[in-house]
């Protein structure tokens, strides 16, 4: 054990400090480095998830750990494995997903991810001191990485279990749908649709952890609706727009635009309590003929994202976005705007009292020396939804963002570099959240 390990097992009785420290023994920085340099360099992005899959699955296999590899269709595949108790106790799942919203291919990234991929926009691993770099390092690879290291160091550990362990790494949790050109059979290949497929076919637990990046323990999170915004004008030419009524709806799209940028604070303000903040966005807009600039098209269209409160409904907040389009309406002069649902997902929450998230405290408070500390402007959403709103009552909990590295970390570098200490620390966090649940009674657990 690392210096102040034991400071790590306080509040675990003797039996159970002993398997905990014995599990952690197991865990190295290289393992973790080996593991995790395997899964960025396959590269996994939503929907191509498959080769990745099978990977986890071999990796799982040698360590003497039953797993399978469960397809959605040829291209797109969960992994999942199982380490066995006597069936007396609480069955627990430990899950990641795997999915990368970029694919490491400039002729598809680019140029919407940058002028060009840089390193950590590859899927090739790279290693400078303790930071692993390659698309996906951090999120989600490396905490599918503690995971799979988590695992295998209580199934080498030989502890008598009670419950189940289950192991789960799902396909497209990534926020998007089947990407552009590359023949995908469906539409639903990201969204959560591998945790779903994995729960309907079985791999079900009592309770469920998902490592997603955030040093805290997180009990509910925001929804996301997506939402198509048409703005209306009128189709005309440039050589007459001095002679026939002109309204470009490219230029109130911007002006529509640029107001719901005003409006997504003020909708935060509203829904911000719990644990969350949710947020908003304009991702995207599209209209005209790229063959030519003398036309304008009779509409263009965006693309937002409005974030959910677990207290808030999709359907309350198409309400709240209709009613804001009407101002935004009025104030430009009674443009037409119209509005389309074309995505939910519900936000969710577990109750804090109930097992999994008491000890998912006590262990990070013992981990921390310190009271937990909770963050209330989340608006990062996960699978957790997904086993949230199927039932299982679930925490997330993952590695903090990298921001002191020896080079510059923006949004995609953070997603894409993994301080080995920190997973290190998370992956014997794990161990110990697991060990003080599958080796208790179903009794116990309930009435906790």
């Amino acid at each position: 054990m690392m210096v102040g390990a034991a400071d790590a097992l306080a509040g675990l009785d003797a039996q159970r400090s002993r398997w905990a420290e014995a599990a952690c023994a197991l865990v190295s920085r290289d393992r973790l480095r080996d593991v995790l340099t395997g899964l960025v360099d396959i590269p996994s992005p939503t929907g191509d998830e498959a080769p990745l899959a099978r990977h986890i699955t071999a990796t799982l296999e040698s360590a003497g750990i039953e797993s399978r590899t469960m397809y959605l269709d040829d291209r797109q595949a969960n992994s999942w494995g199982r380490v066995r108790g006597d069936g007396s106790g609480p069955d627990l799942l430990l899950y990641a997903p795997i999915d990368t919203v970029t694919s490491g291919n400039a002729e598809e990234d680019l140029p919407w991810a940058g002028g060009s991929l840089r390193t950590d926009m590859l899927p090739r691993a790279t290693t400078v001191d303790d930071y692993v770099l390659g698309l996906g390092a951090s999120n989600p690879k490396g905490h599918a990485a503690c995971v799979m290291v988590a695992g295998e160091a209580i199934r080498a550990a030989g502890i008598p279990l009670t419950g189940d362990l289950l192991l789960g790494f799902g396909a497209g949790g990534m926020p998007t749908n089947a990407r552009p050109g590359v023949g995908n059979p469906r539409r639903n290949t990201g969204q959560g649709v591998g945790c779903s497929f994995l729960l309907e076919q079985g791999v079900w637990a009592d309770f469920a952890l998902i490592a997603k990046p955030g040093w805290t323990v997180s009990w509910e999170e925001v929804g996301l609706a997506w939402f198509e915004i048409t703005v209306h004008g009128s189709h005309t030419y440039v050589g007459s727009r001095h002679r026939l009524p002109y309204q470009n709806p490219v230029a109130l799209a911007g002006a529509v635009a640029a107001r719901l940028e005003e409006w997504f604070p003020v909708y935060s303000r509203a829904h911000g309590d719990g644990l969350v903040l949710p947020q908003g966005m304009v991702a995207n807009i599209r209209g005209g003929w790229e063959r030519t600039a003398s036309f304008t098209p009779e509409n263009v269209r965006m693309m937002i994202d409005l974030r959910l409160s677990p207290r808030t409904t999709p359907i309350a907040a198409k309400r709240e976005l209709v009613e804001a389009m009407r101002q935004i309406a009025a104030d430009l002069g009674g443009i037409r705007i119209d509005v389309e649902q074309v995505l939910a997902i519900p936000g969710a929450g577990s109750d804090p009292q109930m097992w999994l998230c008491r000890k998912a405290i006590e262990a990070w408070e013992a981990v921390e020396r310190a009271p937990h500390q909770e963050f209330h402007d989340a608006s990062g959403a996960t699978d957790a939804n997904i086993l949230r709103g199927r039932g299982i009552p679930t925490v997330r909990v993952g590695m903090p963002k990298v921001v002191d590295a020896p080079f510059e970390v923006d949004f995609a570098m953070g997603m894409n570099t993994v301080d080995l200490r920190e997973a290190e620390k998370l992956t014997r966090y794990l161990i110990r959240v697991a060990l003080d649940t599958v080796t208790r009674t179903l009794e116990e657990v309930g009435s906790y």
